[in-house]
């Protein structure tokens, strides 16, 4: 028994270690005082002079709603230069960026007067904050309780009125989505601006509906701005469907000003899952997952080439789930299904290959009692395990990887998940965790679990380019003090720095992490 568990602790030394080597660098900001409580960081940009711009929505009350919003400014030394309070509460926010050096926060309201919904633009130089605010569109419509189409997984167009925004990383372009219905009439417009606010697309996307609702999950566009490429799931309409059977297909959709045009991506035998559009030169590709039936359970990874104006697809290539990964993940339980993934980051290495992972995410419901006696349904949002993969420059599996991590919010999404970067064909993700180590499962695998302590360890976890994985606490909880945002950190790709937005209670400050 003793050599049987030598055995078993070398096996394991082997495939993971405790890395005491790790080549990054992290510095702590100042620690501010913040008066409140209760926020959610919606955006992190970036001023041409290199100071970084937070906005975040603040709460109070019993309602649920902004009371207002918080803009923070810091510098390079990750000093607190200015913060300004915009006492504006109506309308949801649905986007915000900086360009221009200008300050852009998009508000999706609703006009009781003219019984429409309005996109409006609150503007403002960076530094002086004398908002301005005009209507970038304006649509007839009934109200609808929840008019921003939120949940990944269970769209709704049921509502009579939804609407989707996406943007690209860079902030270049941003996508409105809007889907309306009326008795039996369904109107479903796209439109895209750039991040000056020009119109540079207004699409009717009507007849394409007819048969299918489109639920858009990402967005891609070309370098000179004039194609949009948008994938999504579309729900069928008006068709029966068994128990287990899936009632969507993944497709491609390309805006342009000659027309729109649309790609699916499935085949006989292969579902798409979780696509993500990505560019690697000129070359459009799309990766993610297939499904071998028409279920909900993931069996491999697929990469496709396509040409980036008629969508026709040059080259498919899949490849099934290894017997390594299957082990990260279930052990020898090998009965278990892989689902619920959604693609978090993307690099292309220099010699072409893809390097892409992704966190399989999903939502539980349940009725708990409240104060009153009564009893109230609360969500619970899952960010569970880290799936790593490489494919070569011709889409071939190199290796994939499940790193296993537990954890569930019901608010902000913010200080759960993870955030990866990508340097030297080394990937290194960050996941910030209250438990001290990670445990042992089963002799074999390890656990990053979420923990109940206040206070937050951040570890990094790193895989090498052939798919060896090691871990490292860079931040003690008793250094830290304050628990860092890990999921909407800003990446300077120059610098190969990420920057931290850390805060609890009424503390703040930003933490900079760089990697050589």
């Amino acid at each position: 028994m003793l050599r049987r568990l030598c055995l078993l602790a070398g096996m394991l030394a082997l495939w993971v270690t405790q890395g005491q080597d790790m080549p990054l660098e992290y510095t702590f900001g100042d620690k501010y005082k913040d008066r409140y409580k209760y926020s959610n960081l919606l955006s992190f940009s970036e001023t041409v002079s290199a100071d970084k711009i937070l906005v975040r929505g603040y709460y109070s009350g019993l309602l649920v709603r902004p009371k207002g919003y918080l803009i923070e400014r810091y510098n390079s030394d990750l000093q607190l230069v200015e913060e300004y309070n915009y006492k504006y509460k109506d309308g949801d926010f649905v986007h915000g960026f900086v360009a221009n050096d200008q300050i852009y926060l998009l508000f999706l309201e609703y006009n009781s007067e003219t019984l429409s919904y309005e996109y409006k633009v609150h503007q403002s130089p960076v530094g002086a904050y004398n908002f301005t605010v005009r209507s970038l569109l304006s649509l007839k419509a009934d109200y609808v309780d929840a008019p921003v189409d939120k949940n990944y997984y269970n769209r709704s167009f049921k509502t009579g009125f939804s609407t989707t925004i996406l943007s690209d990383p860079d902030s270049r372009v941003f996508a409105i989505s809007i889907l309306q219905s009326e008795n039996k009439d369904l109107k479903h417009r796209l439109l895209v601006y750039n991040n000056r606010l020009e119109r540079i697309m207004d699409s009717d996307f009507s007849s394409q509906s007819m048969e299918k609702n489109f639920a858009f999950e990402e967005l891609a566009v070309s370098k000179d701005l004039s194609a949009v490429y948008l994938v999504g799931k579309a729900y069928f309409r008006q068709r029966r469907f068994k128990a287990e059977e899936r009632k969507f297909q993944y497709e491609l959709v390309r805006l342009h000003k000659s027309g729109i045009k649309t790609q699916v991506f499935d085949v006989p035998g292969k579902f798409s899952e979780a696509v993500k559009p990505l560019w690697r030169g000129n070359q459009l590709i799309c990766a993610g997952f297939y499904a071998d039936r028409k279920d909900n359970r993931y069996n491999g990874l697929e990469y496709l080439v396509l040409d980036p104006g008629d969508l026709s697809i040059l080259q498919r290539t899949y490849n099934p789930f290894s017997q390594q990964f299957m082990l990260d993940k279930f052990g020898k339980e090998t009965e278990k299904a892989i689902k619920n993934l959604v693609f978090k980051g993307a690099h292309f290495t220099a010699d072409g290959s893809l390097l892409f992972n992704a966190e399989e995410y999903f939502m539980t419901e349940s009725m708990q009692p409240n104060a009153s006696g009564g009893r109230v349904k609360v969500q619970r949002f899952h960010h569970n395990d880290i799936v790593s993969v490489k494919l070569d420059p011709e889409g071939k599996l190199l290796w994939a990887r499940n790193i296993n991590k537990t954890e569930v919010t019901q608010g902000d999404g913010a200080y759960t998940s993870y955030s990866s970067y990508t340097k030297d064909g080394q990937t290194y993700f960050f996941v910030c965790l209250a438990s001290e180590e990670p445990q042992l499962i089963g002799s074999e695998r390890l656990i990053f679990k979420q923990g109940y302590s206040r206070n937050r360890n951040v570890f990094v976890i790193r895989l090498d380019a052939a798919g060896a994985l090691s871990y490292e606490k860079i931040i003690d909880s008793d250094e830290a003090r304050l628990p860092l945002m890990v999921s909407m950190p800003y990446v300077d790709l120059e610098s190969d720095r990420l920057l931290f937005y850390a805060k609890q209670g009424s503390r703040k400050q930003l933490v900079s992490v760089e990697v050589h």
